[in-house]
């Protein structure tokens, strides 16, 4: 569950910091309030793709830290990432020059670490995100993903590669040998220009780490010595006089027990003075001022930056392409003694790649049946009469690909004696949000925290107010955020924040606040197109939705 989420120059965020609880977390206001904008920096925190436009006007940075329950993740994850406590929080920042910076719990980390933990953690629905269940293309992934075919899949995907390789092979002991040469020379020239640096993983981050300690080691070894001087080794320091003073008042202390806790206080901030002395010692012995050991480094950073500009953009994807080029060249100097062998192998690869496809099928087509009517079952009460949904899976063994041989699309039909359809063909904008809802709520089921961005979009009235019970149901046992114009969704919530925007001194400032059970009416009239009138008509509507949901 998320506890907490601080966002800081985050676009027209200044500085917010949100608590949030289990259930439906509701967030309404004025269109352009900024609404979208928390969701964009959950989204952000958890490795979402940032950009530098989104910094806040007049600031150099933008950060975003989010706490969760460590629970909520897998145990090796816990394990991997030294999650103890029952919290655990995630912080990531942007600079104006495009550097990021991630952390877990304080300690480094990578934006991929960020992305990989989040999807154990929340399931985001973006505004437009209903549109992407119009594409074909996306319907494969998410019936594996109800299938829980990620073993199988990956398992397809090894041998696909497998024959890659091989036909790689294949074609390298056929080049002719004018070709083989050239490619040899590039191979070996790329991968001479790696090894010589011979980077090591995570060596860039820790390089940014010393670079600004070594640039300004002299300035730092100066305080650090007057300030370890003041502390400890001067004839009248800091921990010379408290020592003293603490004698004083333990001496008093036996006299007079009322101050023995001023005596246990002093003697205390005496412990924590040596303690601060030792470490300044520690970290005065530890600054190096080599002349030549910042130009080292900091050709030492050079080097690794430009390998990362052309072979990047990670360290990890470096040392991938130094193994691909390693591998390439034994191919290329060997490939013709093992023509014939590679073709054996190339074609017990390629039945075992369709066996492994047709296991996969088989898969596929009895989870179908499944999905499509569990995702019936979930819509059919959004206001359909006689909904139908189903998933149609056809299998290609002429073309197999790293996903399998499938193709894979989702069809429907809303009405009564309508023929059943791709999405794309019949579906409205409502139907395709109330679909995607019934996706979410079948799909999700293990996610903690999920997030619609206005998923009640081309929808109202009555079929809102259905759509509102199916989120309300959907967070019972989790954690729901959602945005949304609609009242009669903003009814059901358990928690609900409103957004507001204004402007002061020409600059636009964002607030989020709680509502209280008291302030709900007047937010859900305004809603519903009324004011702060406690007699209007939209007021007495909002008490009357208020009222019908349990509120």
């Amino acid at each position: 569950m998320l506890k907490e989420l601080c966002v800081q120059n985050f676009a027209i965020i200044s500085d917010i910091s949100l608590s949030f609880a289990s259930g439906l977390n509701v967030f309404s206001g004025e269109t352009g309030a900024g609404k979208s904008i928390v969701i964009e920096a959950l989204g952000f925190a958890l490795g979402a793709r940032g950009d530098t436009s989104l910094i806040k006007d007049g600031t150099e940075k933008m950060s975003v830290v989010a706490t969760f329950t460590s629970a909520d993740l897998p145990q090796e994850i816990r394990a991997q990432y030294q999650l103890t406590a029952d919290v655990f929080t995630v912080k990531r920042e942007l600079d104006r020059k495009g550097k990021n910076k991630a952390y877990i719990d304080g300690r480094i980390t990578t934006i991929a670490t960020l992305a990989q933990i989040g999807r154990y953690l929340v399931d985001f629905h973006g505004q437009h995100e209903h549109q992407s269940l119009l594409h074909a293309s996306v319907h494969l992934a998410l019936l594996d993903k109800f299938a829980k075919n990620d073993a199988l899949t990956q398992q397809v995907n090894h041998a696909y590669q497998h024959v890659q390789t091989l036909e790689k092979k294949l074609e390298a002991a056929r080049l002719s040998a004018q070709e083989k040469e050239r490619l040899l020379d590039m191979s070996q020239y790329q991968l001479d220009e790696i090894e010589r640096v011979n980077p090591t993983a995570n060596e860039d981050l820790q390089l940014e780490q010393e670079l600004p300690k070594l640039k300004h080691a002299g300035r730092l070894l100066e305080s650090a010595a007057a300030a370890y001087n003041e502390l400890y080794s001067a004839e009248d320091s800091a921990t010379a006089r408290v020592s003293r003073a603490a004698k004083e008042v333990t001496a008093m202390a036996e006299l007079d027990e009322n101050i023995a806790e001023l005596s246990e206080n002093l003697n205390t901030t005496l412990l924590t003075l040596e303690d601060i002395a030792s470490s300044l010692g520690d970290y005065k012995d530890s600054i190096s001022i080599e002349p030549d050991a910042l130009d080292k480094m900091l050709e030492r950073h050079e080097k690794i930056k430009r390998l990362k500009a052309k072979y990047g953009p990670e360290i990890t994807d470096v040392l991938h392409t130094a193994e691909q080029l390693k591998e390439r060249i034994e191919n290329l100097k060997h490939a013709e003694e093992h023509e014939q062998d590679l073709q054996n192998e190339l074609g017990k690869a390629k039945k075992e790649l369709l066996t492994l496809s047709q296991q996969l099928h088989d898969k596929r087509f009895a989870a179908a049946e499944k999905l499509s009517a569990r995702i019936t079952q979930q819509i059919k009460p959004l206001g359909f009469q006689q909904v139908r949904f189903s998933t149609a899976v056809e299998m290609d063994e002429e073309n197999i690909t790293a996903t399998g041989a499938d193709r894979v699309e989702f069809l429907f039909s809303p009405n009564p004696g309508q023929a059943l359809r791709p999405l794309q063909h019949i579906a409205s904008g409502g139907e395709i949000s109330r679909v995607m809802l019934g996706l979410k709520t079948v799909l999700a089921s293990t996610v903690p925290v999920m997030v619609f961005d206005e998923v009640d979009a081309g929808i109202g009235g009555e079929t809102g107010w259905l759509v509102g019970e199916k989120l309300h149901n959907c967070a019972q046992g989790r954690q729901v955020l959602c945005i949304t114009h609609l009242a009669q969704v903003a009814a059901q919530a358990d928690h609900n924040f409103v957004v507001s925007k204004t402007v002061r001194n020409h600059q636009t400032h964002v607030s989020i606040q709680p509502l209280h059970k008291e302030q709900l009416p007047e937010e859900i009239s305004r809603m519903l197109g009324g004011g702060k009138d406690t007699h209007s008509a939209a007021f007495e509507h909002a008490k009357e939705l208020l009222q019908k949901a349990g509120r």
